[in-house]
């Protein structure tokens, strides 16, 4: 077996990988979740200007919740947050968000909630090995556009008591909650012809490290697969200028052919490759949760509720499969049509009142319960995924307009 993931143990064959594999399940037995909230940042007088990360980031204040302020490759804002459970977690990174957005306001810019830039072209403002090698392996148009367009939230939840029990929940209500939050209808100042445009260049990406994990009962062995058929995209960022694998080549075709960039995979290289896969639920040693638009500062919390009450509650996890289970593989119908298609609406109601009913149960607060309750009277009975408020707003003419914004949370 190999050794500690950072070892420079050989990975001689497929028991090496499964064995890493089911360590990727192990480790967090508990019930609390991080969040990852990323922003798209625009200036106020002209939202077509790209921002630049160090105008973004010398406005930045002190965060009182504790989150770590990053950038992605387009100048994306992420908060990360500190790990707790559900209310501290929500209050801690609601407390962050809430200084970034005052910090910002006062050098003219804005922090907004959106899962694709709806104005501004592709562009790469970091410069790094691994942005190097993405921005080649996955090419253009999609390649670009989510490197630099997209933002998201991300919820991460420990694996509790039975790992695989929430990977399947995780995956089979992804549609459904994509389709809940969907918030990216729009690119390069049009329509896009999607509700979530975000989770459509994700699925239009390389789906060897982009489709969803196929698995048959053994979440371990089907993350094995999935690492093996993967392509490489980096040997690692200390071989960077050295070895650069082949375009198509997978880590498989590494392990079977180690000429391929020059020497035998480790355990240290295996470990890198799994953070240069992107299936919509990863596995960490907790799971993360991928598939989530990212949305307006102040309606975040919702979507953070939802979605852990649903994985962490056995109760609102059975009601809310039974009415998902039809939707658990259409990923692009939920992209595309949100909340429009009836049936899709009636199984996020039933998700919804799921989690509202599990939410005390979570030490949730009335302020967060309402919230939620707020999200759903808006978007979810109404059959009108927040992307519609966003088609909406887009009144003002030419490219300096601001009503898109939507600095206020609407009533």
């Amino acid at each position: 077996m190999i050794g500690t993931e950072y070892s420079d143990a050989r990975v001689r064959d497929l028991a090496d990988v499964e064995g890493f594999a089911q360590r990727c399940f192990q480790g967090t037995p508990g019930d609390d979740i991080g969040i990852e909230l990323e922003f798209l940042v625009f200036d106020r007088s002209d939202p077509s200007r790209q921002v630049a990360v160090e105008r973004i980031a010398g406005a930045l204040p002190l965060l009182p919740g504790g989150s770590a302020a990053t950038f992605e490759p387009g100048g994306q804002l992420e908060l990360s947050g500190r790990p707790g459970g559900l209310p501290g977690a929500v209050a801690g990174a609601a407390a962050d968000v809430q200084a970034v957005r005052g910090a910002l306001h006062e050098e003219g810019l804005v922090l907004a909630g959106m899962g694709l830039d709806p104005v501004r072209p592709p562009l790469r403002q970091l410069r790094e090995p691994r942005y190097d090698a993405m921005a080649e392996l996955l090419g253009v148009p999609y390649g670009p556009m989510m490197m630099c367009l997209t933002a998201s939230i991300q919820v991460n939840v420990d694996l509790g008591a039975s790992p695989a029990t929430r990977w399947e929940r995780a995956n089979r209500l992804g549609p459904v909650l994509t389709a809940a939050f969907a918030n990216s209808p729009m690119v390069a100042s049009r329509p896009c012809g999607w509700m979530s445009g975000r989770q459509a260049v994700w699925l239009h990406l390389d789906p060897t490290r982009t489709r969803p994990l196929v698995w048959d009962g053994d979440p371990a062995a089907a993350w094995a697969r999935y690492l093996m058929d993967a392509r490489l995209m980096l040997v690692g960022e200390k071989y960077a200028r050295q070895h650069t694998p082949p375009s198509r080549a997978t880590f498989g075709d590494w392990m079977s052919s180690p000429g391929l960039v020059g020497r035998k995979p480790t355990a240290r290289d295996l470990a890198y490759h799994a953070t240069t896969v992107f299936p919509p639920v990863r596995p960490r040693g907790w799971l993360e949760i991928r598939y989530l638009d990212a949305l307006h500062p102040g309606a975040w919390p919702a979507c953070v509720a939802v979605t852990s009450a649903l994985l962490l509650d056995d109760r609102a996890a059975d009601t809310a499969l039974a009415s998902a289970e039809p939707f658990a593989d259409r990923w692009w119908q939920a992209a595309q049509v949100g909340l429009g298609d009836a049936r899709l609406r009636r199984a996020a109601e039933d998700c919804f009142r799921a989690a509202i009913e599990a939410l005390p149960r979570l030490g949730a607060g009335p302020a967060l319960i309402a919230d939620v309750d707020a999200f759903a009277d808006r978007h979810v009975t109404t059959g009108r995924s927040p992307a519609l408020d966003l088609l909406t707003r887009v009144r003002e003419p030419g490219p300096h307009g601001t009503a898109w914004l939507g600095e206020e949370v609407p009533a």
